[in-house]
């Protein structure tokens, strides 16, 4: 009998160990109770970016709250980091057996959602992306074309050997731009300078050769976007998301006045009632 109870505790401890292994690329925080949600926070930031949603949103629904690698005190883990991340979640949900999920997810986090949301293995519910555009990169460059994103070009090296007093100067310029609520800046910087110097670099190229304009066509599941207007304006945001979208066909679009990248602090009353309006 002991020797079984031994056993039984050895195959314990493996089984465990294996499912561990498994979710490498990602910590959880789950609060309340109900139908899950899974929310995703932006590039750099940690899962607490959703602090104030959650605290609402855990008194009527079961929320998965994702602190991805690399991000936080999270461990960062080898390239290609984001489809790493991505079947890692698939495995999450399959494992906890998530039903009827809702997807959120801000900036980087929206559109793992969207990415997400091609699978038509997953049970979803809704999908609700903040800020986020399923390509970030055809934004920033003209004629896109993802293959020609490559981790070994001299902007990622400049940006790997960079000091860490530049660094911050560079973290505290970006964060300046990206929120008007003067109080969180310095959060945002410290998020940035607190983020594994390589994931920075190479999670980002990844984000920048993920492009999904193409296969949100393929998303039968409702999604609803949210926008923020500052700071180039209401008409430039809405040709933006309509050019991105239009293949999906039959998304909802509600933008945010007076709110720059990070919605949730600087228009937070705004954005918990238009996630609550969708999940009713």
């Amino acid at each position: 009998m002991k020797n079984l109870k031994n056993r039984l505790l050895i195959l314990t401890f493996m089984v465990s160990g294996f499912m561990y292994s498994q979710h490498t690329s990602f910590d959880v925080n789950i609060s309340g109770k109900g139908d899950p949600i899974l929310l995703f926070p932006g590039f750099s930031c940690p899962g607490a970016v959703w602090d104030d949603v959650v605290t609402e949103l855990s008194k009527t629904n079961e929320c998965h709250v994702f602190t991805l690698a690399g991000f936080g005190d999270v461990p960062a883990i080898a390239t290609p980091w984001l489809p790493k991340i991505k079947e890692e979640i698939i495995t999450y949900i399959f494992d906890n057996n998530l039903k009827q999920i809702t997807l959120i997810g801000h900036s980087l986090g929206g559109a793992l959602s969207l990415w997400l949301g091609t699978e038509k293995t997953l049970d979803l519910k809704t999908i609700i992306t903040v800020d986020a555009l399923p390509s970030i990169g055809a934004l920033m460059m003209p004629n896109f074309d993802s293959k020609t994103i490559v981790y070994d070009d001299p902007y990622n090296k400049q940006l790997l050997d960079m000091s860490d007093e530049n660094f911050e100067a560079m973290a505290t310029q970006m964060a300046s731009g990206m929120v008007l609520n003067e109080s969180k800046k310095e959060t945002i910087k410290d998020w940035i300078v607190e983020t594994d110097r390589k994931t920075y670099v190479y999670g980002y190229t990844d984000l920048l050769k993920l492009d999904l304009r193409t296969d949100i066509s393929k998303i039968t599941t409702p999604l609803l976007v949210l926008a923020a207007v500052m700071p180039y304006g209401l008409e430039t945001a809405k040709k933006t998301y309509q050019e991105q979208y239009k293949n999906h066909g039959s998304y909802k679009i509600k933008f945010a006045e007076e709110s720059a990248h990070f919605i949730m602090y600087d228009q937070p009353q705004w954005l918990l009632e238009a996630i609550k309006m969708e999940l009713n």
